[in-house]
């Protein structure tokens, strides 16, 4: 045979399996097989499987890769009368609408990507396939599903435990301590529009073998990037905040790193009222907290390829809050994708 008919070709009911794309601001990170190369993800090209579904996670606002209609054997192959047929998550034909960049190749990119675009993306191919020897016209079908997928940055904040001894658990100086840390820390950050929240304290007696019995509080709290005045800083931005808040947020959890490694010097300046309370030496921690925009969540299992990314929540599914996963509706509801409620 010639002309594209050179291997046998899957029906358009195969089976479909996972694989997985993750797109963001011009760059592609994807799960190659072994059929496939490295160039692909520098042509921002995603090829087709007969046999695979194929998921592309794309960061909201940017554009998403072309979409070819065909996978990459196939695309080596002469391809004679080939015609593509793109439909989008709605049902409607994509040909001639307003927000995707549809070429005479069959490539498929959605510009200016949002939630509600996400969804499957079907493509049928056909093309005739020649026989050399007789001149016969054989019609071949192909069909595609790209399953595309809005996703956002997680939302980034740092759980802060730190620890200071002190004379006794039942003193007053204690929680005053521990307000006036929390002003001073707030006063450090409040230019990046970060704040401390969910501060607590709790005080301990410990037994060490060469001090014998004395006594610790036990501090935490949260930096939190959105501070009053945010939304303000945010509005500047034409696309997603999460990248703002995410560069502030870890300015200010460096600052506050470097505070309590200079502390020695903070008490005697600042703590002169409450000398015999003293910071622990190497006691400062700091752990990532993410959290999701509601209608976002991730899922380590639906979501391998991208499993560090919120993404978008799923028909029957929804997320109203922060929380990093989507709910299941209880009864049927939340038919679209990103939804907050039921």
């Amino acid at each position: 045979m010639a002309g594209g008919g050179g291997r046998p070709r899957c029906p358009p009911g195969a089976l479909l399996a996972v694989a997985a794309v993750v797109v963001a601001a011009g760059w592609v990170r994807a799960e190659l097989k072994e059929e496939q190369s490295v160039d692909l993800i520098g042509k921002n090209e995603v090829y087709g499987d007969t046999r695979h579904e194929v998921n592309v996670y794309v960061k909201v606002f940017t554009n998403s890769p072309f979409l070819v209609c065909m996978d990459l054997a196939l695309s080596q192959e002469r391809i004679i009368d080939p015609n593509y047929l793109w439909i989008g998550p709605d049902g409607r034909d994509l040909q001639g609408q307003g927000h995707v960049n549809l070429t005479e190749t069959g490539k498929l990119m959605v510009v200016g990507f949002r939630v509600s675009m996400s969804g499957a993306y079907l493509c049928t191919l056909s093309h005739k396939v020649i026989e050399t020897s007789t001149q016969e016209e054989t019609e071949m079908v192909e069909a595609y599903k790209f399953m595309v997928y809005a996703y956002r940055e997680a939302d980034h904040a740092y759980q802060v435990s730190v620890r200071f001894t002190t004379t006794r658990c039942r003193l007053k100086t204690n929680g005053l301590f521990v307000e006036k840390l929390n002003k001073i820390l707030n006063s450090t950050i409040s230019h990046l529009t970060c704040h401390i929240t969910d501060s607590s304290y709790k005080c301990y007696s410990i037994r060490t073998p060469k001090n014998g019995l004395q006594y610790e509080l036990f501090v935490n709290f949260l930096v939190n990037p959105f501070a009053p005045g945010w939304e303000e800083v945010c509005h500047r931005i034409p696309y997603g905040c999460e990248d703002v808040t995410n560069k502030r947020v870890r300015q200010a959890a460096e600052r506050i790193g470097k505070f309590f490694h200079q502390l020695r010097h903070v008490l005697k300046d600042e703590f002169h009222a409450v000398p015999t309370i003293q910071y622990v030496e190497n006691s400062f921690s700091m752990t990532p907290i993410d959290s999701c925009q509601p209608g976002f969540g991730k899922n380590h299992h639906t979501h391998q390829n991208c499993a560090s990314c919120c993404v978008v929540c799923g028909p029957g599914t929804y997320s109203p809050n922060n929380e990093v996963t989507c709910r299941t509706c209880t009864s049927p509801g939340a038919r679209i994708y990103g939804a907050k409620s039921c």
